[in-house]
């Protein structure tokens, strides 16, 4: 771990929040459905699609599992009323998940109920991994009903080529991400190389056996082998398209959006801003490193 990254996790906590909100800005919309509202319509603009996520993980009460629930209808009432080109994302963790999985199913039974109303479409978020078989089987429950969800699998993980297997015989819609939670070698691959190489080799399985995948990644290795990919299979460019983080490489997003390509941004929101960050730097302290170099430049 670079020392920069551990010194900069270290020093957070001693940072004024009002700080952190600053550099926080760049890569989360707001703390309000306006402006997420605002920060989509800008995307949209630009011919980027969007994946709204209301912040928010690990409840730990009942209560707060129904407020996370209500937070994803109401965002899907703004999708649909304001005409915005976004789908929502989920973390299952906001909706119950730790409290059980009947009370997580029967609370985004509800959000898919009314994302069914609109025409709009869910991706669950894949969590660490004391949460990915759950996930996966309440996934795979309600897409019975539901064809219209997809979920997020990673390339860090030994067991996703598996996952894949499983869930490609329903034509599921991907999103194929290398992974940000630090998991042990025994069940996670730890080397640079062997998680692109990993991304290339199940991307290939999921374009090849015809799933809808977003192309989840900022990294320009695996850029270039999708764009392989996708020209050795002939794909169409409404059989695919690329997501990345909101305010990560604005160049490399206007590239690919130039390059005729589908893009979208995930875009998160919520008063759950600073936790959320603060999580994210101590999962993963390089994304620590990349934000504190994110000061000092224009485009990362």
């Amino acid at each position: 771990m670079n020392l920069l990254n551990k010194l900069v996790v270290a020093a957070i906590p001693l940072v004024p929040k009002s700080i952190v909100r600053i550099f926080a800005g760049r890569y989360i919309a707001g703390e309000t459905i306006e402006d997420a509202i605002r920060c989509v319509r800008q995307l949209n603009s630009e011919g980027v699609c969007a994946t709204l996520d209301v912040l928010g993980e690990d409840v730990t009460n009942k209560n707060e599992a129904l407020q996370s629930r209500s937070q994803s209808i109401e965002v899907l009432h703004t999708i649909a009323k304001e005409k915005l080109d976004s789908n929502l994302s989920i973390k299952l963790t906001s909706l119950g998940l730790k409290l059980g999985k009947d009370i997580c199913t029967a609370n985004v039974r509800e959000i898919l109920n009314v994302a069914k109303q609109h025409g709009l479409f869910v991706r669950f978020d894949m969590e660490d991994s004391t949460c990915t078989s759950d996930t996966i089987e309440i996934f795979q429950t309600l897409q019975k009903d539901h064809p219209n969800i997809g979920i997020v699998l990673q390339s860090y993980m030994r067991r996703s080529e598996d996952d894949v297997k499983a869930l490609m015989v329903n034509r599921t819609n991907f999103r194929w991400c290398k992974g940000i939670y630090k998991e042990p070698p025994a069940i996670a691959f730890q080397g640079r190389k062997e998680v692109q190489d990993n991304f290339v080799k199940i991307l290939e399985l999921m374009l090849g056996n015809k799933c809808y995948v977003g192309i989840a990644t900022h990294d320009s290795v695996l850029i270039d082998a999708a764009y392989r990919l996708i020209n050795e299979l002939g794909l169409k460019k409404n059989e695919y398209e690329f997501q990345m983080l909101l305010g990560v490489r604005p160049e490399l997003r206007r590239k690919l959006v130039g390059d005729g390509h589908k893009v979208r941004l995930y875009v998160p929101f919520g008063e759950h801003w600073y936790g959320y960050s603060t999580r994210r730097f101590k999962e993963n302290p390089e994304v620590a490193g990349y934000v504190f170099k994110a000061l000092f430049t224009r485009n990362v």
